[in-house]
């Protein structure tokens, strides 16, 4: 959940800016600044250029997007290799890292969310344009910050992660509707007594054992194998709803 800043372009060049949080890869955007030229004699090579970068681009976007995450179900651990079965029923072998991170994801109240609490929620539109809440992870303290934005996210459809201080909360029929603020933004989001609420806690490697519910960021190698240096792992047979 990031809120990317322009920057300048340098001469001649495009500038290519990105952001990145827990949650991930959030984009680019190119900047450029005009430099001068001779119309006659650049024309031809710009034409070639255009041609060139129009097919590469063509040729990426027919391509499909590699998977960045992977939520499941631990089958097995053997070693470093640690084996998921996928919520869409797909096995997924995971090569884990020397530098891996696990993180615990651990249940809390609603009413644990309080004005000033740091949270991260997945939100689909409703039909009267409210944003509903899938689920809400408070972040510790010593998390705040991370990711601070508004982002699609690919937990369901039309789905939309912000990270953001709590600014109000209101506690109606439906739930506690929150306006969570962040650097360029806010939003109203509307959390049903329904919605899971959990948040992080200390875990380790040998947390991850066979029947863990597993959030893992994955990177596709060279030769197509996939491995991970950060999981989420639900505790007491949570699935982290993120």
């Amino acid at each position: 959940m990031i809120v990317e800043q322009a920057g300048k372009s340098r001469a001649c060049e495009p500038e290519y800016r990105r952001g990145a949080g827990v949650n991930g890869y959030v984009g680019a955007t190119p900047e450029t600044r005009p430099c001068p030229f001779n119309v006659f004699s650049s024309s031809v090579p710009l034409v070639a250029v255009a041609m060139v970068a129009a097919s590469t681009i063509y040729a990426i976007a027919q391509q499909p997007p590699s998977p960045s995450r992977v939520r499941g179900t631990i089958e097995a651990v053997d070693g470093d290799t640690l084996a998921v079965k996928s919520r869409s029923g797909d096995d997924v072998k995971l090569h884990m890292t020397d530098d891996i991170r696990v993180v615990g994801i651990s249940k809390i109240a609603l009413s644990d969310i309080k004005v000033g609490s740091f949270v991260g929620t997945t939100t689909v539109p409703g039909p009267d344009g409210v944003q509903n809440a899938v689920e809400v992870h408070v972040f510790p303290e010593a998390m705040r910050g991370t990711g601070e934005g508004s982002r699609p996210y690919d937990l369901r459809p039309n789905s939309s992660m912000t990270n953001a201080t709590v600014a109000e909360s209101v506690v109606g029929n439906d739930g506690h509707t929150l306006l969570v603020k962040f650097k360029d933004g806010e939003k109203k989001v509307l959390v049903s007594p329904e919605t899971p609420v959990v948040t992080y806690v200390p875990a380790d490697k040998s947390d991850l054992k066979a029947g863990a519910k597993v959030i893992a960021f994955m990177k596709k190698l060279p030769d197509g194998s996939f491995e991970t240096n950060r999981v989420s792992v639900g505790r007491d047979g949570l699935t982290p709803p993120m």
